[in-house]
């Protein structure tokens, strides 16, 4: 198994906190991984993105040009990275921000409110949480159990009220996922 990941949105948003999720369970799932942030010159609402490459071989470099994967959270993220996702490759989209995709036939393509489940939940900021629990159920990329443990060991230390709010987020990707009809999976 070789996943490439490119996950993208503004800064604040919790790309890197994402990736970093995910890396986390990736190794935790006995995979090697590799993870890489890249940041706009803002802190906040510059450009932000995070590369994840989770394999079961050894991995030689974090840079991806073609991802397997990608998950975007913002208009320009998606207008950015779509174009150079892989032939036969998922894009998870935060369709609360995203109004406009390419629909290129060669790629499925996943819908997800995560801004506006994020805002149900009680904070915007658990969007990114949402994403990744509904990729990992869709591509079963690590246990989603594993999943929930790295959560609770990165969160952990910041207060148990964080620690729910992000197991709450989680689990609803994980229903979008499990509710993701596949008649509508390609675009």
């Amino acid at each position: 198994m070789l996943k490439k990941i490119i996950l993208a949105g503004f800064g604040g948003q919790g790309v890197v906190f994402a990736g970093q999720l995910l890396a986390t369970a990736g190794m935790q799932d006995g995979c090697n991984v590799t993870v890489f942030p890249s940041y706009g010159p803002e802190m906040r609402g510059g450009t932000a993105n995070c590369t994840v490459v989770i394999s079961s071989e050894q991995v030689y470099s974090p840079v991806i040009a073609k991802p397997d994967l990608l998950v975007s959270l913002n208009q320009p993220s998606q207008d950015k990275f779509e174009e150079c996702v892989e032939p036969g490759g998922l894009v998870v989209y935060n369709k609360s921000l995203i109004s406009h995709i390419q629909a290129r036939k060669d790629l499925t393509y996943f819908p997800v409110p995560a801004s506006e489940i994020a805002t149900q939940i009680g904070t915007t900021r658990v969007a990114n949480v949402i994403a990744v629990g509904a990729l990992v159920v869709y591509t079963q990329l690590v246990h989603f159990e594993t999943l929930s443990a790295a959560l609770k060991e990165m969160v952990g230390g910041k207060g148990e009220h964080l620690v729910e709010l992000n197991l709450k987020a989680l689990k609803a990707g994980k229903r979008l996922a499990e509710e993701f009809p596949p008649s509508h999976q390609k675009a």
